[in-house]
């Protein structure tokens, strides 16, 4: 019996063995299926597979190796930042660019610690969580203001405007690359300064020269008077160019701080602007249609809205044909049926629609109608002709030299507004929205 059950224990045995043996090979199988393999492999014993697959994978490792140091040396070289942070805000890397724009000391690449520790910056800490939260691209535009790390280097400190473009990585990383605009910043700066300089410097032989064709007018005959008149004329609108340019330039360096704001009436500061432009519609039998409340406040700087308006209002009668309409519709915004204003952002918002039924703006002119002295279509370009001056003239208002769109929407930045251009769907004309505080 001992025997018998030695011999039946064994069987079992090896029965167990072949069947674990069996399912190992089962299981190397199919490991061998999924991993790299020649042809020339196919055929050899399945230890020899494994091992010339294990071969190949050290291969493919070894290059991807390569491929990622050689990645590593690109973004080392590169002429931006590069930083990336784990799912703890921890930084795992950054390039020598993002060191020197960040002033990054101190850093080892195998010793993560918090980006909080070698960099404050609100606005790059806010960039990576927006990222990490919508899980998509976020872009960003700041001034960046270095730590001193000693009272002796505040004077030798200098702040950056910088600009972020993240992108969301796995597990909760994020990458960030980081671009120098101050030198471009430093570039406008110096340009508008320049021009402002110099416009300063033209206002007194303009001045002059417009007082001189002034006393010639009623002393000259015929054709001479006819030409001294056109110098009065263009004298007065390179004029107004300078001092166009020169309030823009001030707004730009100190965009609030020159406002008077006070409760303003749009209905009647609307209706104001129009009858200043009224000689010039009148010669071309044009009406302004207004639609809102007659009743609606905002927040703001009259004379600097009245600006707005006046600019807008003058764009829209020189481009719209004769007998056509121009509409301006007040809305508050709200969500109710009642016209209570909704809060946007902690403040109440009014919208104003300026539509005219000229021809509209071109496709490619739309994202620079807001620029400096920047002209497109010549159907919307200004207009020259006699007649046109004549009606300038008689007007009372000077004819456009390229800065009131930009003017414009400069103010309504500076009043914490937002203005947009486009084409209306149904009519085609040109379309300027404005969205303004109320109070």
């Amino acid at each position: 019996m001992a025997l018998v059950a030695f011999f039946l224990g064994l069987a079992l045995g090896m029965g167990f063995w072949l069947g674990e043996q069996l399912w190992l090979r089962k299981q190397l199988r199919q490991f061998l299926g999924g991993l790299p393999m020649d042809s020339f492999g196919l055929y050899m014993p399945m230890m020899s597979r494994l091992r010339r697959a294990i071969s190949l994978i050290r291969q493919e490792q070894q290059e991807l190796e390569a491929q990622l140091q050689t990645w590593h040396q690109l973004v080392q070289l590169a002429p931006i930042g590069y930083l990336q942070v784990d799912e703890e805000n921890q930084l795992l890397w950054c390039n020598e660019q993002a060191q020197q724009l960040l002033q990054i000391q101190k850093w080892e690449p195998h010793s993560p610690r918090l980006l909080l520790k070698f960099v404050r910056s609100y606005e790059l800490d806010q960039l990576i969580e927006t990222t990490r939260q919508q899980q998509k691209p976020q872009m960003r535009e700041w001034v960046f203001h270095p730590a001193c790390q000693s009272g002796s280097d505040v004077g030798k400190t200098r702040s950056l405007t910088l600009r972020g473009h993240s992108c969301p990585l796995n597990n909760g990383q994020v990458g960030v690359f980081l671009e120098n605009r101050q030198p471009l910043v430093s570039l406008a700066q110096n340009r508008n300064r320049w021009i402002s300089d110099l416009a300063h410097e033209l206002k007194t032989p303009l001045t002059s020269i417009r007082l001189v064709a002034e006393a010639l007018q009623g002393r000259l005959e015929p054709p001479w008077r006819q030409r001294v008149e056109r110098l009065f004329e263009e004298t007065n609108r390179l004029i107004q160019l300078v001092q166009d340019w020169l309030e823009l330039s001030q707004m730009e360096v100190d965009p609030g701080n020159n406002l008077a704001c006070k409760s303003v009436e749009l209905h009647g500061l609307i209706q104001s602007v129009w009858q200043t432009l009224e000689p010039l519609a009148r010669q071309k039998q044009l009406h302004l249609e207004y639609s809102g409340s007659d009743a609606v406040w905002i927040q703001a700087d009259e004379s600097r809205i009245y600006r707005v308006f006046l600019n807008i209002l003058d764009n829209s009668i020189r481009y719209t044909p004769d007998r056509g309409t121009i509409q301006a519709i007040v809305t508050l915004l709200s969500g109710e049926e009642t016209p209570t204003i909704v809060e946007v952002g902690d403040r109440a918002w009014v919208q104003i629609d300026i539509i005219d039924s000229g021809s509209g703006f071109s496709d490619s002119d739309l994202p620079y109608v807001f620029d400096r002295l920047y002209r497109g279509d010549p159907a919307r370009s200004r207009q020259v002709a006699e007649s046109s001056d004549r009606k300038t003239k008689a007007s009372g208002v000077s004819a456009g030299c390229g800065l009131g769109l930009a003017i414009a929407d400069q103010i309504v930045r500076a009043h914490g507004g937002s203005i947009k251009a486009r084409n209306h769907p149904e009519i085609g004309g040109a379309w300027l929205q404005i969205k303004l505080p109320s109070p």
